[in-house]
């Protein structure tokens, strides 16, 4: 006897519209793909769409905005004394969102280098993931001298380590492990602006007094001690 399990669980329309966006995208590329081609493959109708995506270009990137309020609750919730470590952390939720679907993010990568507008479009949300680290550091770091410079400086740091490693894997088809790239690119960052690169430097040794003294070749040695100890004595 089979257990009856239902009709099986529609998936979010969310999902069918960004899926047959995509698929079009590749079919027939990103400018001949119209809102009307995508909804009809989809067999929805246009307010369906827009009530999801406000453009064609957010269909492109339908995971971002999750992916970006998880960041900020990682952020909300996270405690410790290591804030870079921290936004660290909170980076590397961007990269799972890619390994997740590896074919996907391979080929939206290859889209976006051929469409300048959504290459613009990316950088876009490139720079709201930036804001949201610098504005968590800026909020620990308050009472650090120069602490909005600081955090800008830091979450562009993490943000340009994390892409380096990330391009580096879409680049390679999405072959081999994503994570040892971005962390080896991570670890850089940490150990510029983490809690090893504040520790006070230990300080400089005393400066030590250098005596210069020029004597004959067939100087006798007493007569040298002698000279050396009047230097000495003179200071």
């Amino acid at each position: 006897m089979t257990e009856d399990r239902g009709p099986a669980k529609k998936p979010p329309m969310r999902d069918v519209l960004a899926e047959a966006a995509f698929a079009l995208f590749m079919e027939h590329g990103y400018e001949r793909t119209t809102v009307d081609d995508i909804v009809a493959r989809a067999g929805v109708g246009r307010r369906s769409f827009f009530r999801y995506f406000p453009s064609k270009e957010d269909a492109v990137f339908p995971d971002h905005e999750r992916c970006l309020a998880d960041m900020k609750a990682f952020l909300e919730s996270a405690d410790g004394d290591d804030p870079v470590g921290t936004v660290c952390d909170a980076a590397r939720l961007v990269l799972r969102m890619y390994a997740e679907n590896p074919e996907f993010s391979v080929q939206r990568y290859g889209l976006t280098r051929e469409v300048p507008g959504l290459r613009t479009y990316e950088l876009s949300v490139v720079r709201r993931y930036e804001r949201t680290l610098a504005g968590y550091l800026e909020r620990r770091c308050a009472d650090t001298p120069d602490a909005a410079l600081r955090a800008e400086v830091i979450a562009a740091s993490v943000v340009a380590a994390h892409n380096n490693g990330l391009r580096s894997w879409l680049r390679s088809g999405g072959r081999g492990d994503a994570g040892a790239e971005v962390d080896r690119a991570l670890e850089l960052v940490r150990t510029v602006w983490g809690p090893a690169a504040e520790r006070p430097a230990a300080p400089a040794a005393e400066e030590e007094d250098v005596i210069v003294m020029v004597a004959s070749k067939g100087a006798p040695m007493w007569r040298v001690v002698q000279r050396i100890e009047a230097a000495l004595g003179g200071q």
